[in-house]
């Protein structure tokens, strides 16, 4: 979710002509259907509205993008507040959505169980490439009321030692991780897609023989399978979960309930909302999510810690691995720090591997006042490279508005727009895992 002055300008005039197009106002929506509302306020006020139970989902020079009906719009008005229609949540469907196979939604997105099936199929498809792994459970599956178990999968040209859970196997490593907001639905197809390229192309394309060759690959598509599940039960008009399904915070419904997984990491938890109900809500303490211990298992089981304890301690040049994160939305690449303004100490050498990432998809590289415009406490990319020096980025993909912009584009989005703008990125990042500071 970015905060670019010169191209929210364009972006702006896109809104007008939205708006234009839909009467000036969210008047042709019913009450209750979310929209996008752009809302006049400073950073400081954006994140008061957050913390307070907004669904604040972007910022730009002087406004903040707020999710919600028209009750929302007069509870913002009732703050002093000038909200104005910008888009759509909810795009238009093409007219075979409602005959699409079950294990999809909104047009051809994938359930949690599709994409634990395609895992299973593509294991067992290429043996001597893809391992699977289950790294823990969701909160429902720990409360025993269903959910689902964390799975990633590994890639490689296997030799030995490859694909073991080794911070000392003989590769360097790229992971990817997808879909921790729940709603942000094109970044778990994008890391589907990211999988198939890698175990399918092996035998034909000569770049995805190269990555195999040299680089592990891991994977974890859905790293909210809970909140998935919840967007997905909406159907067509899929429910805007964005956090876990933890239900354990009395007081919060709907889409409110849960925990922020990307708020709740072990690496400079504490700065965000204590509000149960709101969408930042960071937890009751560091790390206390079962899908949050998953994750950051997962990390340290596969990279060495390569960083020391301070905030200026650099990873040293010769620290290996990447990470990428996928989010949606914004066109950005999010560089460290996260939890506080200042930059990281290798944030020269993340503005030369974000250089190339962006020469792909043509994101804004830079940190999350350069982007987003505000800081973020416990996330999983301040985690990886805090913790263990791997170095580790944010992609927040799509734009603001129209068909394919917002966290819930149509689905034909992803292979016209959102695969070919960043099969190259992630083709640079497994290609910068062994040296990702010397680029």
């Amino acid at each position: 979710m970015a905060s670019k002055s010169l191209s929210r300008l364009a972006l702006a005039a896109t809104g007008v002509v939205l708006s234009a197009l839909l009467g000036g106002t969210a008047a042709a929506q019913p009450a209750d259907t979310p929209v996008f509302w752009r809302v006049p306020a400073t950073a400081a006020q954006a994140q008061a509205l957050a913390a307070a139970g907004f669904d604040v989902e972007e910022g730009d020079a002087g406004a903040a993008y707020v999710v919600g009906g028209q009750a929302v719009a007069e509870q913002l008005r009732a703050r002093g507040f000038r909200p104005a229609f910008f888009d759509t949540v909810y795009k238009e469907l093409p007219a075979q959505a409602n005959s699409l196979a079950a294990d999809t939604f909104y047009g051809g997105y994938r359930t949690v169980t599709a994409h634990e099936n395609h895992l299973t199929a593509v294991a067992a498809a290429h043996p001597d490439l893809a391992t699977k792994y289950t790294i823990g459970q969701s909160w429902k599956k720990t409360k025993g009321t269903g959910g689902h178990d964390l799975q990633a999968i590994c890639l490689t040209k296997k030799q030995a030692g490859d694909c073991t859970l080794s911070t000392t196997s003989p590769k360097p490593k790229f992971f990817m991780m997808a879909q921790i907001h729940a709603r942000e639905l094109s970044t778990g197809e994008l890391a589907w897609r990211w999988i198939d390229y890698l175990a399918d192309g092996y035998a034909t394309d000569a770049t995805a023989k190269s990555i195999l060759d040299t680089t592990e690959v891991w994977v974890v598509p859905i790293s909210n399978p809970d909140g998935v599940d919840i967007v997905a039960s909406g159907g067509n008009s899929p429910k805007l979960q964005r956090k876990n399904a933890n239900n354990s915070r009395g007081g919060c419904t709907g889409t409110n309930i849960g925990i922020d997984l990307n708020r709740n990491s072990t690496f400079k938890w504490g700065g965000d909302s204590n509000s149960a109900c709101a969408e930042t809500y960071q937890g009751v303490s560091a790390g206390s999510e079962p899908e949050t211990q998953a994750l950051e298992k997962l990390a340290r089981a596969i990279f060495p810690d390569q960083r020391g304890t301070g905030n200026n301690d650099p990873a040293p040049s010769t620290a290996k691995g990447t990470m990428i994160t996928l989010h949606s939305y914004g066109n950005d690449i999010i560089i460290p720090w996260g939890f506080t303004q200042a930059t990281s100490p290798n944030d020269a050498q993340y503005r030369k591997l974000g250089a190339k990432y962006a020469a792909s998809n043509g994101y804004l590289v830079g940190t999350n006042e350069e982007t987003v415009g505000y800081d973020t406490s416990g996330t999983t990319d301040d985690f990886t490279y805090g913790t263990l020096g791997v170095a580790s980025v944010t992609f927040e993909v799509g734009g603001s508005s129209g068909t394919c912009g917002g966290f819930l584009p149509r689905y034909t989005c992803v292979d016209s727009t959102f695969w070919p703008k960043n099969k190259g990125a992630f083709i640079t990042a497994a290609k910068a895992a062994a040296a990702p500071y010397q680029q």
